[in-house]
């Protein structure tokens, strides 16, 4: 049984540190009382030495300040390793590391969802990493791409007139020249041609614009709930 447990901190309006406005810790679960926090600081040593210090230097300041503002208070420091050339945010591999209970279970359902992805033959739509996979293969869709199925998809069943999708998906000072209704079609037939054998899913309406029908073999991954951690 584990005795300890970890809450997180509610995120604060504005950046002011005034006791009104300071980050309020979330509900603390009955018969646990809070006895500390975890600051996660993501910096490796080349950083730190670009910006004139080092991991030592910050730790020894953040402890001082600690000291100064709760006397009482105790600190432990530890660094965080992981591989060379670790992908991803420096704080995220922190918290990996150092076994973030929220960090880990997010890495979990990640791989979880790859190994699902790997496992289903057919079309899987991720809209919550902009992914596209074909029988287990990734397909490189550009932005526009990858934008344009989205708005057909969350729009399941429904024609979508061209004029709609250029008014929707380009906006004015985008880099990309705002198409006409021919051009849309070019995109449309693009996209298509990486679906391969799943080209149907995006249907035609002579005279009218496009429609997404999903299929049996058709998965489509919706965007997660955005994590309730102060950062």
């Amino acid at each position: 049984m584990s005795l300890a447990h970890a809450t997180s901190f509610a995120p604060s309006t504005t950046p002011s540190s005034s006791p009104s406005t300071t980050p309020r810790l979330r509900a603390v679960p009955a018969g646990t009382e809070a006895r500390g926090f975890v600051l996660y600081v993501g910096i490796d040593d080349a950083k730190a030495a670009a910006a004139g210090t080092s991991l030592g230097a910050i730790v020894q300041a953040l402890k001082a300040l600690a000291a100064d503002l709760a006397p009482e208070s105790e600190t432990y420091a530890a660094v965080a390793l992981a591989p060379e050339g670790a992908g991803g945010r420096d704080v995220d591999v922190v918290r990996l590391a150092l076994q973030d209970p929220s960090a880990l279970a997010k890495h979990r359902q990640a791989e979880e969802e790859e190994e699902l992805d790997r496992a289903h033959s057919g079309v899987v739509i991720d809209i919550s990493r902009k992914r596209l996979v074909l029988d287990n293969e990734a397909v490189s869709l550009t932005y526009k791409e990858f934008e344009l199925l989205q708005y057909l998809v969350l729009r399941e069943g429904r024609t979508i007139d061209r004029a709609e999708l250029i008014s929707s998906l380009w906006k004015a000072g985008d880099e990309d020249e705002v198409p006409n209704e021919r051009t849309i079609d070019v995109h449309v037939r693009r996209l298509r041609a990486k679906l391969a054998r799943y080209e149907d899913i995006v249907r035609t309406v002579r005279g009218v614009g496009y429609r997404f029908d999903r299929h049996a073999d058709v998965v489509i991954r919706h965007s997660s709930t955005p994590s309730p951690d102060f950062v």
